[in-house]
């Protein structure tokens, strides 16, 4: 993909959803910093790593795998995001928000791999 990927929506969106964790793991107790919140972050991270790696790969197998793997990512932080409400380190509010913002990126990644697939399907 030559494009400039920070243009991209699926790439906009990331970024906000990174920031969007970033201001409430930073209000989770100290003792959290290590654990759940630590892990969030990690996902979160991937997500984008992965997105970004993607933009950089000319074979859509290659680009199919770091989707996959940034998807992938997405599920697991809203599993990780289940336990935090669980465990009342994260509010209903908050946790509504960030869902739907998750929701939106796993659309935009699983458009891409629907594009990807799309060109593979032509060759």
């Amino acid at each position: 993909m030559n494009k400039d990927y920070t243009q991209l929506a699926v790439w906009i969106e990331g970024q906000k959803l990174i920031v969007l964790i970033d201001s409430f793991t930073k209000r989770n107790p100290k003792k959290e910093l290590c654990d759940l919140s630590s892990q969030i972050r990690r996902a979160v991270t991937s997500v984008s790593l992965n997105r970004t790696e993607e933009c950089g790969r000319p074979a859509s197998d290659n680009a199919l795998q770091y989707l996959h793997t940034a998807g992938g990512s997405l599920y697991k932080l809203e599993k990780q995001l289940d336990w935090s409400l669980g465990q009342n380190d994260i509010s209903r509010a908050d946790f509504d928000k960030v869902t739907s913002k998750i929701l939106i990126c796993k659309k935009l990644i699983n458009g891409f791999i629907n594009y990807y697939k799309k060109i593979d399907n032509e060759k």
